[in-house]
């Protein structure tokens, strides 16, 4: 199958199926605390950072989902009308169809046009790199949509499953720090649903990232989507070997904890399974720099409540700020954080020191937004 007509049938099975879970976040075991007496005004609270060299209105991001294909231009069109309205961040989905053939081109493109002003992702994943995607590659994707950054996306979870899956990594951190050490804009490394370890945080440290989406497990499955996409093939195996690997990732909460536990001063974009207020403020108090949200734009869009949604999750991080005595995002990091559960076991096993990671996320707010 062609990658666009691989987009359409993502886009199909996102919203007709059941692809969450069947795990969860992990951030119902992160609680802040009610303040009955806020010593503020709900007036005072501001959710604006400096992102990319922009000011957003609010901390959050649309991750990239689409694009490549005439047919979904209006998703991206509306996506970035809104972001453009709202003061917040978007990322376009795989550029990698409209690179190879420019008749694809059009399908973002279509962002920069209705969002001049918004801050905007390109988007490329790990496997053309090491089939040889170069500079040359990279920097068509950022200029086709006059992007001030570009995410590399990494899913080799879902390349396993994937019936024209390409799970090729070997290699990658060299050819992503080539790429680092040369090019003009940030370069963005993102995760597709099943977290980024502490581990991979610090390989990603040493060869010059500084920003990261870690798009934690218990939002949008991926595995489970190339399931149902394997199921309509008739490829048994490799819908089997899917519901096998239906629960593998990180809990996006712990992955989190683990990326600012190993890189203080990194922009965290916090993603996964991110669909309420509570969500949204739980990620930014954990650690996160910014918020990101995917699949409940894309159904909010389809319901034609895309503005409703998008202002009830602004509206609702703010109240909880409120609720906590905290004005903006770094008075959130310094209010008191009680980790449960299976989270705190994590914690525990994982080896990381509960007191040191409270200072390091108090801390690290705006050091490393860029």
């Amino acid at each position: 199958m062609s990658t666009p007509s691989r987009k359409l049938e993502h886009i199909d099975i996102v919203l007709s199926q059941d692809v969450e879970g069947p795990g969860t976040t992990w951030l119902e075991y992160v609680h802040l605390i009610h303040r009955a007496a806020p010593e503020i005004d709900f007036e005072d609270v501001e959710l604006g950072v400096s992102f990319l060299g922009k000011r957003l209105r609010a901390p959050i991001v649309i991750t990239g989902m689409t694009g490549g294909h005439s047919d979904v231009a209006h998703i991206n069109r509306s996506l970035a009308e809104a972001v453009e309205e709202f003061g917040i961040a978007m990322g376009v989905g795989s550029q990698r169809a409209a690179v190879e053939d420019p008749s694809r081109v059009e399908s973002f493109s279509i962002a920069r046009k209705v969002a001049p002003n918004a801050v905007l992702i390109a988007n490329l994943g790990a496997p053309q790199l090491i089939k040889g995607y170069s500079l040359k590659e990279v920097r068509k994707a950022i200029e086709m949509i006059d992007a001030d950054a570009i995410a590399i996306h990494l899913n080799p979870a879902q390349e396993v499953i994937q019936p024209e899956g390409e799970p090729l990594y070997r290699g990658l951190l060299k050819r992503l720090e080539n790429i680092v050490s040369i090019l003009e804009k940030p370069v963005i490394i993102k995760e597709t649903g099943c977290g980024l370890s502490l581990e991979t945080v610090e390989d990603l440290r040493k060869i010059g990232i500084k920003i990261i989406d870690v798009s934690g497990y218990g939002g949008t499955n991926w595995v489970l989507v190339e399931k149902y996409r394997a199921q309509r093939k008739g490829e048994e195996l490799k819908a089997l070997i899917a519901s096998d690997l239906s629960l593998w990732g990180i809990p996006t909460a712990a992955s989190i904890i683990e990326a600012r536990y190993a890189a203080p001063e990194f922009t965290i974009i916090g993603s996964g399974g991110i669909r309420t207020s509570i969500d949204a403020a739980k990620a930014l108090a954990l650690g996160a720099d910014l918020v990101g949200i995917a699949k409940p734009a894309l159904e909010a869009y389809y319901s034609g409540r895309l503005r409703t949604y998008l202002k009830s999750l602004i509206h609702g991080i703010k109240a909880i700020l409120f609720l906590t005595g905290s004005r903006n995002i770094t008075e959130l990091r310094q209010k008191p954080l009680v980790i449960t559960g299976k989270l705190r076991e994590w914690m525990l096993e994982r080896k990381i020191d509960r007191e040191a990671f409270d200072m390091i996320r108090r801390r690290s707010m705006g050091i490393g937004i860029l």
